[in-house]
């Protein structure tokens, strides 16, 4: 079901409070191997860290918004680049056209559809290590949140729950699901104080990706309107 225009800003929000199961096409199975034994958290952490840190990748993913109080949800994918630290891509294919641009400073999202750039400060904007943003720096999962280990249905991987040092209304909790065997991060699902969750799954990592610079900034096009995000 598509959001209604009123809903359909606070899902740009929701898209990177993206902070975000993903939704397995039929014929599509993640193959991934079990670890020979189980980790304590700090070595998890470690070995996420040690894929993650210094290091760029680029995969797939898709991504289930759903806004509690309107009793609706909304389904997207496409695909994200990222290079440490703190630059991201994401570049929405369906439903609508959308990317969401940067370069660790400047914050860009571009709804060609719309004819429309916002703009702000990505420091600002993705503070907290909201939106994803410690996909571009893992270091901030323990630098933000206060970390558990869950219980976890499987023996492929690893759950846990991330809850901010400081509390804000964006985000309540993020549960995040990591193989066992290369420690990459296959699950976001983010909650927000008023019951919203956003699910973004990625598949088809591909590590040591040579980026170019270009992914990471964004020349406005003549003729778009121009909003500012307040900081």
């Amino acid at each position: 079901m598509k959001l209604p225009a009123a809903a359909k800003s606070l899902k740009i929000i929701a898209v990177i409070a993206i902070g975000s199961g993903m939704i397995f096409s039929a014929g599509l199975v993640l193959t991934v191997a079990a670890a020979e034994s189980d980790l304590n958290l700090e070595q998890i952490l470690d070995r996420m860290e040690t894929q993650y840190t210094n290091n760029s990748f680029k995969a797939e993913f898709a991504q289930e918004s759903t806004l509690k109080a309107m009793d609706i949800s909304d389904f997207a994918n496409g695909k994200i680049f990222v290079r440490y630290p703190g630059m991201m891509r994401w570049e929405y294919e369906k439903p609508d056209k959308q990317i969401i641009i940067t370069d660790a400073k400047k914050l860009w999202i571009y709804r060609p559809d719309d004819n429309q750039v916002m703009t702000g400060s990505a420091p600002a904007f993705f503070s907290d290590g909201k939106g994803a943003s410690f996909l571009s720096d893992i270091k901030l999962v323990r630098q933000k949140f206060k970390i558990s280990l869950e219980p976890s249905k499987d023996n492929f991987f690893y759950e846990l729950k991330l809850q901010p040092i400081e509390k804000t209304l964006d985000v309540n909790d993020i549960r995040l699901s990591v193989t066992k065997k290369t420690f990459t991060v296959i699950r976001i699902i983010t909650y927000n104080s008023y019951g919203d969750e956003n699910r973004i799954e990625l598949i088809n990592h591909r590590f040591n990706a040579d980026l170019d610079d270009k992914l990471f900034s964004f020349d406005i096009p003549p003729g778009v309107d121009v909003l500012q995000i307040e900081e």
